[in-house]
């Protein structure tokens, strides 16, 4: 049996349609997730935990960089804000290098930041490494997971 030009060029150009596809599949859902981590950083900067709060699920558990302890209710993340914000004035964060893993409607993003913020006039530097694991709620990703832990000095 052979087949036309005509029906050989169709299939190809639907084999590439349907590869484009499947690719911007797998990258658009990072490409949120890499957004939504870009947000959280942006609202930080604000210096409001009403800023923050909201890009974390209900039941979200942190573990953040400055505290003894894992913060696993929304009063206690928002306790944690409300510190690290007096704490460190002027807080802003600028990210690394990241690694997102998407599994359908979670994703993890592994990477390190660092932190600046303005204490008696100087500004000051704190870099550390995060995971943030999220879960997709409709249209958003909210965070559900944050672990972050100062970056250890290197090994003398």
């Amino acid at each position: 049996m052979r087949s036309s030009p005509k029906v050989a060029s169709a299939a190809l150009a639907l084999c590439i349609v349907s590869l484009s596809f499947s690719s911007r599949a797998l990258v658009e859902p990072k490409a949120d997730v890499a957004a939504a981590t870009l947000a959280w950083g942006q609202a930080l900067g604000e210096d409001d935990p009403e800023k923050v709060l909201p890009l974390y699920s209900d039941d979200a558990v942190l573990w953040g960089t400055l505290s003894p302890t894992v913060r696993s209710d929304r009063a206690a993340l928002r306790d944690y804000f409300v510190t690290a914000f007096k704490v460190l004035p002027g807080l802003k964060v600028a990210f690394g290098d990241q690694l997102i893993r998407v599994y359908g409607n979670a994703a993890v993003n592994t990477g390190y930041y660092t932190f600046s913020y303005t204490k008696d006039g100087e500004t000051k530097s704190l870099p550390a490494r995060y995971s943030f694991t999220y879960v997709k709620n409709g249209e958003r990703w909210l965070i559900v997971d944050h672990h972050s832990s100062a970056m250890p000095s290197p090994p003398k």
